[in-house]
């Protein structure tokens, strides 16, 4: 039983076997990627924003300037597309017609309204920067009056979601198996290289671990 239910919104159409529709898919994609696409129509034009994002639950968090028009159209309630995808490989076939991808993806639809109280706002700023580095939190300086207040915070409520998910070796036509052509899979992994030292460093700060042994 998927956790969400299979509409005509969230269908996977095409090769509709790779669709994934329950949570403990979908939800390890959206906490892996560092960066998400929100697609929005504003005055009939559509738009779509690269930007970061953190899940609290079944809720998206985003922050931004007060003049975003993203950050408007999350708050405001009307109906929102996420985007996520991860990249793990290129798969290259004897033929260039089955040439493809191995990758992880997301899709998910909701409705978000605005964060206004300095509680929440400061909650959902520490989803946001724990998200991107577990443990920074409690290390940095954290907002004073004037940054929350100069911030824009929303949440957007996961109504509807979908995964889409391609792993393996490629697919060929039979009779090109036979063909003498390299195929196979060029795996692609993130990389996370050691830390360089701001130049106006205080003499004796040392990288802390979770920069060190930086993983997603």
């Amino acid at each position: 039983m998927s956790d969400f239910e299979l509409t005509t919104q969230n269908r996977v159409r095409r090769i509709p076997a790779r669709g994934h529709y329950d949570k403990a898919v979908i939800y390890p994609i959206i906490d892996e990627a560092l960066i998400c696409h929100v697609g929005f129509v504003e005055d009939g034009l559509p738009y779509v924003i690269p930007t970061i994002h953190a899940r609290s639950g079944d809720k998206l968090i985003f922050h931004g300037a007060k003049a975003s028009r993203m950050m408007k159209q999350i708050a405001s309630g009307a109906t929102i597309c996420v985007t996520f995808t991860l990249l793990d490989g290129l798969v290259l076939a004897r033929s260039t017609f089955h040439h493809s991808m191995n990758y992880r993806s997301a899709v998910v639809f909701g409705q978000g309204r605005p964060l206004t109280d300095e509680t929440e706002k400061m909650a959902a700023l520490e989803v946001l920067t724990e998200h991107l580095v577990h443990g920074r939190w409690q290390d940095a300086r954290q907002p004073n009056a004037k940054e929350l207040n100069a911030t824009a915070m929303a949440e957007l409520t996961i109504a509807s979601a979908s995964a889409k998910i391609r792993t393996g070796p490629p697919g060929d036509d039979d009779e090109d198996y036979a063909l003498p052509i390299w195929a196979g899979v060029l795996p692609i992994q993130q990389q996370y290289l050691p830390p360089i030292d701001d130049s106006q460093l205080s003499e004796g700060l040392f990288a802390p671990e979770y920069i060190v042994n930086y993983r997603r």
